[in-house]
């Protein structure tokens, strides 16, 4: 089967500064380091001079890292950089991820000067006990504000990320956060069960026992509260890990989902660009020294066969809720679903963690408690 590809119409721009790496973080990124934030700046330039013909963006989202940890002057500077590049299609969806702490009036002007018209706030929690834990640096109360400032100054797209299964947290705590986060009249909430990633703080704490992670029963308890208090609280479940306001998805992040091609720029991003994906160097320094001498940032990079885009677009439909439509898939990827995993497939749907509904096969409630297991059998 022959595929053609659509040219991206998304960027991702990684920022990769933190005034402190939380405990749990896996990204890529650098604290404490405000010194490399103007070579970086240099690096993203040399490494956007690969792009040509300046695209057109329905999509663009900055990422981290922290970008508003950025001083308004260098962050003035970071979207010039960006749109000597691209063009911004009427209607943009403009993402910028924030600390509750960086946006004071003089930050927020400059993402309204630049056309940011969506900000996902870190929150993580309402409780101080659990941000104490994650080691963030915002008081319960911070949340609220902010999103009131951002409000009138006229961004009302708003996401807030939260943490569940944190260490100590307890039921009646969680949902507390979750009505918390209900109450403030956003547009977006995602909800993600910590991880303990090896290399991390907390990969560390945890092996030595300093740190206890909460029991499955009780995390699998968290999310089921997260979907049905959500739900109650007028958030369309769209995602495994999102909700949204009807009419407020990410429709940055559909397009992974969707397995649509993207650019990305700096440590870290990953791009699928005619089939092929790339990832950068994670490593800040790394990265900056090579783009710098003019190598490129890349790391690693793989064409995907079409057997492999298939076999990806069954994990990524299946994270979404209205799962995957058997017809369009097998008119998109020249395979049908149960030709990738037959017996997985029927096994899934005899023990009602999938269902074929119209034409679609999604996980039901159950089988989202085991999205990785189900996706798996078909990777």
């Amino acid at each position: 089967m022959t595929v053609s590809f659509t040219p991206p119409s998304a960027a991702y721009v990684h920022v990769p500064f933190c005034r402190h790496r939380c405990g749990y973080c896996d990204f890529p990124l650098i604290a404490g380091r405000d010194d490399l934030i103007a070579d970086y700046l240099r690096a993203l330039r040399v490494e956007l001079s690969e792009v040509s013909e300046h695209p057109e963006l329905q999509t663009l989202f900055f990422g981290g890292g922290t970008p508003t940890h950025l001083s308004p002057d260098q962050l003035r500077r970071l979207f010039s950089i960006v749109y000597e590049k691209f063009r911004l299609a009427d209607g943009v969806e403009m993402s910028v991820e924030a600390n509750p702490l960086d946006l004071d009036d003089a930050t927020i002007d400059v993402l309204v000067e630049a056309g940011v018209n969506r900000v996902s706030l870190g929150a993580q929690s309402f409780d101080l006990v659990a941000l104490s834990v994650l080691e963030r640096d915002h008081q319960p109360d911070d949340i609220g504000d902010v999103t009131h400032r951002l409000r009138e100054h006229g961004i009302t797209n708003q996401a807030i990320d939260l943490i569940f299964g944190v260490p100590g947290q307890s039921l009646e705590v969680w949902e507390r956060t979750l009505d918390a986060a209900i109450s403030l009249e956003i547009e977006h909430v995602s909800t993600y069960g910590l991880t303990y990633e090896k290399g991390t703080a907390f990969w560390s704490r945890r092996s030595a026992g300093a740190l206890q992670p909460v029991e499955e029963e009780m995390e699998r308890a968290m999310y089921a509260s997260a979907m049905e208090r959500l739900s109650s609280g007028g958030f369309v479940h769209y995602e495994i890990s999102n909700f949204a306001r009807p009419g407020y998805e990410c429709r940055h992040n559909r397009v992974y989902w969707q397995g649509d091609e993207f650019y990305g720029f700096g440590p870290g991003a990953a791009r699928y660009l005619s089939g092929t994906r790339s990832t950068a160097h994670r490593s800040v320094t790394n990265w900056l020294k090579r783009v710098l001498a003019g190598e490129s940032g890349i790391a690693e990079s793989e064409t995907l066969t079409p057997e492999q885009r298939a076999r990806e677009a069954v994990m990524l439909g299946l994270r979404q809720t209205a799962g995957i439509h058997l017809e369009t898939f097998e008119r998109q990827t020249g395979y049908a679903l149960p030709e990738l995993a037959p017996q997985a497939l029927d096994r899934f749907l005899q023990c009602g963690w999938l269902v074929e509904d119209n034409g679609f096969v999604r996980l039901t409630d159950e089988g989202r408690f085991l999205a990785d297991t189900v996706t798996a059998e078909f990777l």
